[in-house]
């Protein structure tokens, strides 16, 4: 059998890149050889988690026609954020925890999506079904996911599964969770020597709304007035981007993850959409979104029913 490359999203965050590298694991021991590899460099969290565990850094492509003609995709289903030429491949595998939207494929495949607040609880779920033995470097990689995504079990994606699976994971990988967890989640605010351009796309996805494009980051930190000091920069960027890029709108999420509420910065011609999915009023086209943490959960639904209705 031809090798799988498998990856997560562009601008790959902890849970994209480690459960390209979990589900790789998991493939070659079923017998499927496969590759993990990213769609863009890894940013700070998941550089600190890959040094800790020791663990190689998967290498970055820009397609992947040119290597193989089948693919797995995890953390992601939407064409808009894999890889550039994922309409020349055949998508063989889909392990994600996100919503199924501009998604197709000629053939049938393996595809498993489970509501929980990270890809790796699924893939975790996955090695316990065949009998597999997670190595205590991948059950590393997989629990920072796991922090990372559900923000240390603090997100409201976080689901009993989530927590079961990272307790079995950080015992393989020997770790204290609450620890190791804020080590992880500070290693991901350190943003002063990001450029706004970096800031702006560090985790960012496009998603589909209606009939318009909307480009939706976010940023952890621990101190949003700090970031919102460039605020006039990056709103020159959001608007250069979403003219360059055909966005109709660039929602920024500033989260604090100690108080975890977000401010959001929206430039665009849908900025009118953020108030009504929001109830809130923009203002220097900000708003403080309290208890708002998650993308997935507490922001991609209500601004896809404020675009659909």
């Amino acid at each position: 059998m031809e090798k799988l490359l498998v990856f997560g999203h562009q601008n790959p965050d902890t849970d994209a890149v480690t459960s390209a590298i979990s589900f790789a694991h998991y493939l070659n021991q079923m017998g499927v050889e496969a590759e993990a590899v990213a769609l863009g460099e890894v940013n700070e969290e998941t550089d600190f988690a890959l040094r800790h565990f020791e663990a190689d850094f998967p290498r970055v492509i820009t397609a992947a026609s040119n290597e193989v003609s089948a693919v797995a995709l995890v953390d992601h289903n939407e064409f808009q954020q894999s890889v550039s030429d994922i309409s020349n491949l055949e998508v063989k595998y889909v392990v994600d925890h996100h919503r199924i939207s501009n998604f197709e494929t000629a053939n049938p495949l393996y595809y498993r999506a489970e509501p929980v607040g990270c890809t790796n609880t699924i893939i975790y779920k996955l090695f316990k079904e065949a009998e597999i033995a997670i190595p205590s470097q991948i059950a590393g990689l997989m629990v920072s996911a796991i922090i990372s995504d559900t923000l240390l079990f603090k997100s409201p994606t976080c689901t009993a599964e989530d927590i079961k699976a990272a307790q079995a994971l950080a015992e393989l990988a020997e770790l204290d969770l609450e620890a190791y967890g804020l080590e992880l989640l500070k290693a991901g605010t350190a943003l002063e020597k990001k450029s706004n351009e970096a800031l702006l796309n560090m985790d960012a996805k496009s998603f589909s709304m209606g009939d318009k494009i909307v480009r939706v980051g976010q940023v952890n930190t621990v101190d949003i007035d700090e970031v919102l000091e460039r605020q006039k920069d990056l709103e020159k960027l959001m608007e250069v981007t979403n003219a360059s890029e055909g966005y109709d709108l660039f929602v920024l999420m500033i989260t604090n993850i100690i108080e975890n509420d977000s401010k959001i910065l929206a430039v665009g011609s849908g900025a009118a959409k953020v108030e009504t999915a929001f109830d809130v009023t923009l203002k220097d086209h900000t708003a403080l979104l309290e208890g708002v943490v998650s993308r997935k959960k507490q922001v991609i639904p209500q601004l896809t029913e404020a675009y659909t209705n």
